[in-house]
This record gives structure tokens, C-alpha cells and sequence, in this order.
């Protein structure tokens, strides 16, 4: 009998992914008058991500608040994103992500710049792997909003593969001539 349920506690760590850091944003406790006194109660926002370009969030309400994160890793665990990165480090494009009165600003950084964002931006972007990216938050410092922005910005990139497959073209049309920038600035001098 006892082997049988240390079989069944394998199975249930193989179901549980490792893989996947995530990140206690905000923890929000809430009140509530009953008769006899107070009851509280724990909201959790946490993001979720495997660092290889995969993230999402998750909140969750509970009595306790170990319970409340678990109920948000749970959530962030089922609604994650894919995001495209160049070179693995940093982002494609500049873009802007909105939420509500929450608006972000992301742009593409040169190597060694690192994450130069805030709080819930900055959870974002390392659970997703980011390791330069310079970002700026513009209205709604609410922790919910600023995260719903910024997943909404990332889903808004696009690769040069996925432009150049959906434009019917090669990588290269798509993106701009580096190699001839330079020889026409010699060829002028």
C-alpha cells in the first residue's frame, strides 16, 4: 500500500511543471464585518513563465494566503502566452500595450542595458526571459492594470519570420540592410 502512494506522489510531481518560475506581484487583504468581528480574506496576483519566452498571470482569492497564490499559479499556469525574442534577449520592435487607463511603453534595448522597468513590468519581463528591454509606465499604476498592459503589448509583436511568411517574402526583404548602411558612409568620407 505504501509503495502504491509513493507512486502516486511521483505522478503527481510529474504533472507539476518545475520548469515554470513565478513571481508574487501584489497580495491584497480584504475585510469583511460580520456580527461576531472581522473576516479576512487574501486576494494574490502572481506571474508565471519559463524564461525561454512563455508567460502569463493568475489572481486568486482566498481565506489564507498560501491558498490565494496557489489558486493564482494556477490560473497564470493556464493562460500563458508565447512570445517571440531576438537573439533571446530582448524584444523585436518597440510596441504599447493598453488596459483600461493603463498604458505601456516597451522598447528594444542593446545587449547589457538589463530591465529597466517597473514593479509589475519588471515581474513580467523576467519570467518571460527579457534581459534588456527598456519600458515606461503612463497612467494606472494599479498592479492589475499595469500587467494586463503589458501582456497585451506582447502580444502584439511580431517576428520578422512571421511578417515575411505572412507577406509572402524572405527574411531578408523584410528587415532593413545593415552591411550597406556602413560601405555608404565610407564611400561618401
Amino acid at each position: 500500500m505504501a509503495e502504491r502512494d509513493n507512486r502516486r506522489g511521483r505522478g503527481r510531481d510529474r504533472d507539476e511543471t518545475p520548469e515554470f518560475a513565478d513571481r508574487l506581484v501584489a497580495i491584497n487583504r480584504v475585510s469583511k464585518t460580520v456580527k461576531g468581528g472581522k473576516r479576512f480574506g487574501f486576494a494574490a496576483l502572481v506571474v508565471v513563465g519559463d524564461q525561454k519566452g512563455r508567460v502569463g498571470f493568475g489572481k486568486g482569492k482566498a481565506k489564507e494566503v498560501p491558498e490565494a497564490i496557489r489558486k493564482a499559479t494556477e490560473q497564470a499556469k493556464r493562460q500563458m502566452i508565447r512570445v517571440q525574442l531576438r537573439e533571446g534577449r530582448t524584444l523585436h520592435h518597440d510596441m504599447e500595450g493598453r488596459h483600461g487607463a493603463g498604458k505601456v511603453v516597451m522598447r528594444t534595448a542593446p545587449e547589457g542595458t538589463g530591465i529597466i522597468a517597473g514593479g509589475p513590468m519588471r515581474a513580467v519581463f523576467e519570467m518571460l526571459g527579457v534581459k534588456d528591454v527598456v519600458s515606461k509606465s503612463l497612467g494606472s499604476q494599479n498592479p492589475y492594470n499595469m500587467i494586463r498592459a503589458t501582456i497585451n503589448g506582447l502580444t502584439k509583436e511580431q517576428s520578422p519570420r512571421s511578417v515575411a511568411q505572412r507577406r509572402g517574402k524572405k527574411v531578408a526583404d523584410i528587415l532593413p540592410k545593415r552591411d550597406e548602411a556602413p560601405a555608404a558612409a565610407e564611400a561618401e568620407a
